[in-house]
């Protein structure tokens, strides 16, 4: 039994190390989509890329794919939302505080599923809405039920911006645009890339 648990956890391990690889490399490829399409997004301010001058000091661009508004003064940007050929979306953001004092980041964002939120704060509540195919998609989860997304925080101080990621399913390759939906937050539309 011993050696089946061991088996377990070192393959957990394993995704949680490719999902972060996964996420790290589409952080430094930035988010190439794009930015022409329209955005019809009254809850949040989605904004188009330039693509005429691109940052030298972060390689993402300096406009996000999307702000959120969420509760206390809390703050998601999305920069990039990054399609790979083995069938994921790796959505990157940064997490900020706006506000003037330090937040206790709500439970909520993790999602009321037990196996979720028995692994500790995250941001496993996240989901993809393609209202055209008519379907939503859940952040992942690894074999022992981790989610495939940024764990660990509790707080986020004053000013501070924590950056985060999530992985999904991919949506068929002719969906483009989708709703991005974290509890407590705003919803935004934003184009996935690749």
């Amino acid at each position: 039994m011993s050696i089946r648990f061991t088996a377990k956890a070192r393959r957990g391990m394993v995704a949680l190390t490719v999902a972060t690889g996964l996420a790290l490399g589409a952080a430094g490829c930035g988010s190439g989509g794009g930015g022409d399409d329209k955005k019809p997004d009254t809850s949040a301010s989605a904004s188009k890329r330039s693509g005429s001058d691109p940052s030298a000091q972060e390689g993402q661009s300096d406009t996000p794919l999307a702000e959120l508004k969420g509760p206390d003064g809390l703050l998601l940007q999305i920069t990039s939302a990054q399609r790979d050929s083995g069938g994921f979306v790796t959505v990157n953001g940064n997490l900020k505080n706006d506000g003037a004092k330090t937040i206790v980041v709500p439970a909520a964002l993790s999602g009321n599923e037990t196996e979720i939120t028995r692994n500790g704060r995250s941001l496993g509540g996240a989901t993809l809405v393609d209202s055209k195919g008519k379907k939503r998609y859940y952040v992942l989860r690894d074999t022992d039920g981790r989610p495939l997304t940024t764990t660990g925080f509790s707080t986020v101080k004053a000013g501070e911006s924590l950056a985060v990621f999530m992985q999904f399913p991919s949506p068929p390759t002719d969906t483009s645009e989708v709703s991005f939906q974290l509890p407590g937050f705003a919803a935004g539309t934003i184009t996935i890339s690749g």
